[in-house]
C-alpha cells in the first residue's frame, strides 16, 4: 500500500463522524473537549494529506482505489478538483481551531458531539460534486443547528421556516428541468446565503445559538458552493445570474450599512458576514475570469479572516458576557492581545493591504468595474462601510475609560494558538498570494470552460 492507496478524503469525513457517535453520551465536558480535538485533529491531517496528494499529483481527484463509498453506491461520492481542493482542509482547520479556542467556562453549554457531526457533514458537502449527492448532504447539514437550538432551549421557528424554504427550493430545483429548475436553485442559494429579504435567520441564529456553532454554520458560505456546483454548470440564462448579482449587491450594501449602526456585537458580526458573503456572490453575475477569480479568492479569504475575527469576538465574549457597542468599554488594558487580534482579523476581512483579502478584493473590484462601473462603485461602497464598521466596533470595545479586572483576563495559550494559526494564513495570503490566486484562477477557468463546452453550437448557414 502506497500513499495514494489510503482513502484520505473519506477518512477526513469518517473520523469526525465516528467521534460524534463516541461522544454522543459523554457528560464530562473537559474530557469531551480533549477527545473532540483528537478526532478533529486526525480529520484535519487526513484532509491536508488529501489536498497535498491532489496538488502534488499523487492522486487525480483525491480519491483512492480503496475508497468504500464507490463500492456501495457504484460511483465516486467524494472527490477533489481545483475548486474544492483548498476549501476542504480550510474547513477542517476552522472546526479544529473553534474547538481549540473554546473556553472552559463555555464547555458545559457547547456540544462537542454535534461539532464533530457538523464538521463531517460540511467537509462532505465541500468534497461532493454530484448534484443529487450534494443536495442530500446540503439537507442533512441544516439538521445539527436545529438540535443545537433545541438543546439550549432557544426558539427555532425562524430557523425552521427559512431552512424549510431552502430545502423546498433545493429539492424542487433538482427534480425539475430547464429555466424553472435554475430559478428554484437560485432561490435556494439566496436563502442559504442569507440575502435580503431572507437574511433574518442569520441574525436570529447568532442571537440564540452558541457563537461557535453559528460561526461554523455561516462562515463557509455554503450557498456559494451550491451555486458553483448546481447553478453555473447548468448554463443558466443571463437573468438568473443577474438576479443573483442584483440581490447580492443590495444585500452587500444593506448589510454593511446595518453593521455600522448595530449596538449588539453578535448582530454586528452577523451583518458584517452577510455583506462579505454577498460580495462573494457578486462575482457570479459578472462571470468573467477576473471577477470569478476574485470572488473565489475572496471566498477563501473571508473564511480565514472572518473565522479569526469571530473566534476573537467569541473569546472576548467568554470573559465579559454579551457585548454591547453602544458605549466605550476600554478593554484594551485588560487584554491587549485580544485587541490586536480583533483589529488584525477585522482589517484582513475588509481587504487591508498586506493581508489575504487585499488581492482578492482588488481582483473583484477590477472585474466589476470592467463589467459595469455602477457595480464596481457599489462594491467599493460596501467595502468602505465594512471597514468603518470594523473600526467602530474596535473603538467601542477597546478604547475609553480603562477597565480594571479583578482577575487576569489575558488570552489563553489555546486561544493564542488558534488565532495565531489564522494570522499566519492571513499574512501568508497577503505577502505570498501567487500560489493561492493561481489555484483560484484555475478553478475559475475550469468553471467557465465547462459552461462554454456545454453551450450549443450556433447553427451553420450555407
Amino acid at each position: 500500500m502506497n500513499f495514494a492507496s489510503v482513502p484520505w478524503l473519506e477518512l477526513a469525513v469518517a473520523i469526525p463522524l465516528f467521534g460524534a457517535f463516541c461522544l454522543a453520551r459523554s457528560r464530562d465536558a473537559l474530557s469531551a473537549s480533549r477527545w473532540c480535538l483528537g478526532f478533529l485533529g486526525a480529520g484535519l491531517v487526513c484532509a491536508v494529506v488529501a489536498w497535498g496528494g491532489f496538488v502534488g499529483g499523487q492522486t487525480v481527484d483525491g480519491t483512492s482505489r480503496f475508497d468504500l463509498l464507490p463500492l456501495l453506491f457504484d460511483r465516486k461520492v467524494f472527490s477533489l478538483d481545483a475548486l474544492s481542493a483548498p476549501l476542504v482542509p480550510l474547513l477542517a482547520l476552522l472546526h479544529f481551531l473553534t474547538a481549540l479556542a473554546t473556553a472552559r467556562t463555555k464547555m458545559s453549554r457547547f456540544s462537542f458531539a454535534w461539532l464533530l457531526a457538523s464538521s463531517a457533514l460540511r467537509i462532505a458537502v465541500f468534497a461532493c460534486k454530484m448534484p443529487w449527492d450534494l443536495g442530500v448532504l446540503l439537507v442533512l447539514a441544516v439538521v445539527p443547528p436545529y438540535f443545537e437550538l433545541r438543546r439550549r432551549g432557544s426558539p427555532t421557528r425562524v430557523y425552521v421556516i427559512h431552512m424549510a424554504l431552502f430545502v423546498s427550493l433545493l429539492v424542487a430545483g433538482l427534480v425539475t428541468e430547464g429555466e424553472l429548475s435554475l430559478a428554484l436553485l437560485m432561490g435556494a442559494v439566496l436563502v442559504r446565503s442569507g440575502t435580503v429579504p431572507v437574511h433574518v435567520w442569520v441574525t436570529d441564529l447568532f442571537e440564540n445559538c452558541s457563537f461557535g456553532t453559528a460561526l461554523l454554520i455561516v462562515t463557509p458560505i455554503t450557498g456559494m458552493y451550491a451555486a458553483m456546483r448546481l447553478v453555473l454548470p447548468a448554463q443558466p440564462p443571463e437573468w438568473v445570474l443577474q438576479g443573483i448579482g442584483g440581490v447580492s449587491l443590495l444585500t452587500a450594501v444593506y448589510a454593511a450599512g446595518m453593521s455600522v449602526v448595530q449596538t449588539d456585537a453578535r448582530r454586528f458580526f452577523a451583518f458584517l458576514f452577510l455583506s462579505h458573503a454577498s460580495l462573494v456572490l457578486v462575482g457570479l453575475e459578472l462571470h468573467t475570469t477576473i471577477s470569478l477569480t476574485g470572488a473565489l479568492a475572496l471566498w477563501g479569504s473571508v473564511i480565514v479572516s472572518l473565522g479569526g475575527f469571530g473566534l476573537t469576538l467569541r473569546a472576548i465574549e467568554a470573559r465579559f458576557g454579551r457585548l454591547l457597542l453602544s458605549e466605550f468599554r476600554g478593554l484594551y488594558a485588560a487584554s491587549p492581545s485580544l485587541a490586536v487580534c480583533f483589529l488584525l482579523t477585522g482589517l484582513a476581512s475588509v481587504g487591508f493591504p498586506g493581508m489575504s483579502g487585499f488581492v482578492a478584493a482588488e481582483l473583484l473590484v477590477d472585474g466589476a468595474v470592467v463589467a459595469s462601473p455602477i457595480v464596481g462603485l457599489v462594491v467599493l461602497v460596501a467595502a468602505a462601510l465594512n471597514g468603518v464598521a470594523v473600526l467602530r466596533a474596535y473603538f467601542a470595545l477597546f478604547t475609553g475609560d480603562r477597565y480594571t479586572p479583578r482577575v487576569p483576563l489575558g488570552i489563553t495559550i489555546r486561544e493564542r494558538g488558534a488565532v495565531l494559526a489564522l494570522t499566519v494564513l492571513i499574512f501568508a495570503g497577503g505577502f505570498f498570494p501567487q500560489a493561492y490566486i493561481e489555484s483560484r484562477h484555475q478553478a475559475a477557468e475550469m468553471t467557465l470552460e465547462g459552461r462554454s463546452a456545454e453551450k450549443p453550437a450556433p447553427p451553420s448557414h450555407p
